[in-house]
């Protein structure tokens, strides 16, 4: 009996296209051309305009002598252009890079650099940013300025603008997928946890399975209407950019996150879905009363980053809103991991929902594997809610790896599974939860901080003779860095003095809110015990 699986059967064209999210916006416009695609403002355009930008986006970009696998970077908060940037840079063949706009001068030019960017689109606001992060660079690339109708700049400029720029790129352009699934979408970089930012190199696929694991674990319906509360430069925005196009749905940027414009633009836009760090629901929940509004509709709310304390989740179902709960790195894509409610939870106490919310839950649709397991032998951890281990993925939403850093690459992917460095334990019913970071991150309203990037300053101040930096919890951002010092004898300064001397050198959001002075517990050998320092920064919210 002949084997079918034996058969010369063949890829081509017809039954084997790569994998890849640019699909999904020609499929919107073909579709749905008139639907509503981008609000930002007083402005509208359709899916049709939409992608008829895109497109020339794409063709100017070719015409302006930029190669496939050459990286073009985007300095912006969540506008039009930044949207356009995560279709029209890929369809040239080209590989996005959205960088954080909360960098400093210093970190951008590494990413700059490191990334061998050949082209820098920036936002108006950003501009003196940008210039003082190229002045850093021997080989600079050029500089498209984004002028937008929500920013009123005070200064002039000279040079081309991202309208005169894909005004020279043709609207029908024939752009062309990746030959392979596997080639570059985007780089991505980390927050510097460990140092410089690692670069996390993206694929077309794994772009496009994210994006669809986003509809599936989330209960996306046809035509949702998003609001970009979170910013597109995190993982290209969780990959929600791609989500949105694959439903039709209608993009609401928003320049700058305020909890009353929020609310506003919920009610009026009738937002259905936005996505958000624990910090921008607290403020939602803290925002003055005048402002604040119970929704009036369906309000469907994602939050990852920190993990969201259990009063969050309350306050935000206390206004109306349904809350998902998930969990992911950069290197996942985003979120990977989803709080999936069960129905069984539905006669459980609001405080005992909330508790069962708070965990970072099952793996996604597409992520293939999940667990929790000992680093050393990679052997899975019993599931008793008490066992701690490390959490370990491996699938397609799994990164291709660190640019330019083979060692790095290798010693996360060891054992055949990407290694988290966040503890957890997991839970009887599958669910886990994170206990502890195994490379002491702290994660600041959403953002990643480094301690040991933030040592390195304060070590530099000609008065401190030591320092640690560890995570304080706190009511606001969720973690602070909270750094512990030993002065010299001679030394004179106060808690300000270190903070302000710190501003002056790091991106204020990295900046430590509190200075403790102090000797610095160590272990035999020297080594700081930042366990011990964590147990002595005060974590009391009431204080925070």
């Amino acid at each position: 009996m002949t084997n079918v699986t034996e058969q010369p059967l063949v890829r081509n064209p017809a039954n084997h296209t790569a994998l890849t999210p640019l699909h999904f916006i020609e499929r919107a416009a073909s579709v749905h051309p008139e639907r509503l695609a981008l609000v930002h403002g007083s402005e509208r355009r359709n899916w049709q305009q939409t992608y008829a930008r895109c497109r020339r986006f794409a063709s100017a970009l070719r015409r302006h002598g930029f190669q496939k696998g050459e990286t073009i970077s985007i300095i912006a908060p969540n506008t039009p252009a930044m949207f356009e940037a995560h279709f029209g840079v890929p369809m040239a063949g080209t590989v996005l890079n959205a960088i954080n706009i909360r960098l400093d001068a210093e970190g951008i030019a590494f990413i700059l650099q490191h990334a061998e960017c050949k082209l820098l689109l920036v936002d108006r606001e950003f501009s003196v940013l940008a210039n003082e992060a190229v002045a850093h660079l021997s080989a600079p690339p050029q500089i498209i300025t984004i002028e937008d109708s929500l920013y009123t700049p005070t200064d002039d400029f000279e040079g081309m603008t991202y309208e005169q720029f894909i005004e020279t790129g043709d609207p029908k352009f024939d752009w062309q997928p990746p030959d392979d699934e596997w080639d570059t979408i985007s780089i991505n970089y980390t927050s510097g946890t460990t140092g410089n930012p690692k670069g996390v190199v993206y694929h077309h696929r794994g772009a496009a399975l994210n994006a669809i694991n986003n509809t599936l674990s989330w209960d996306m319906s046809r035509h949702p209407i998003y609001l970009w509360t979170l910013p597109m430069f995190h993982c290209n925005g969780w990959c929600f950019p791609w989500t949105i196009a694959a439903l039709a749905g209608v993009n609401v940027c928003l320049r700058k996150v305020e909890a009353a414009k929020v609310f506003e633009l919920i009610a009026f836009e009738n937002v259905g879905y936005l996505c958000a760090a624990p910090i921008v629901l607290n403020a939602m929940i803290n925002c003055p009363p005048e402002a604040k509004q119970t929704f009036q509709h369906p309000v469907n709310v994602m939050t990852a980053g920190a993990p969201p304390p259990d009063f969050v989740i309350q306050g935000m179902q206390a206004l109306g809103a349904d809350v998902t709960h998930t969990y992911g790195l950069t290197e996942t894509y985003g979120p990977s991991v989803v709080c999936e409610q069960q129905s069984s939870w539905d006669t459980s106490s609001p405080e005992e929902q909330a508790r069962l919310n708070a965990r970072q839950g099952v793996r996604y649709p597409f992520l293939e594997g999940l667990m929790v397991a000992r680093r050393e032998s990679i052997d899975e951890v019993p599931w008793d809610g008490e066992t701690i281990g490390e959490i370990m993925m491996r699938g397609n939403v799994v990164m291709k790896g660190y640019l330019k850093n083979t060692k790095a690459t290798k010693e996360c992917f060891e054992g055949g599974w990407f290694r988290s460095g966040d503890l957890a334990v997991r839970h009887p019913d599958g669910y886990i939860e994170i206990k502890d970071r195994a490379k002491d991150i702290i994660i600041s309203g959403g953002e990643n901080i480094s301690g040991i990037e933030i040592e390195s300053v304060l070590y530099r101040h000609d008065a401190i003779l030591e320092a640690a930096v560890v995570a304080k919890a706190d009511k606001t951002w969720g973690e602070i860095p909270c750094a512990f010092v030993l002065l010299k004898s001679d030394a004179t300064v106060n808690e300000q003095d270190i903070i302000a001397f710190c501003k002056q050198r790091m991106a204020s959001f990295k900046v430590p809110k509190k200075v403790i002075f102090t000797e610095l517990p160590k272990t035999s050998t020297g080594k700081i015990q930042k366990n011990v320092l964590r147990t002595m920064t005060g974590n009391d919210l009431d204080e925070a």
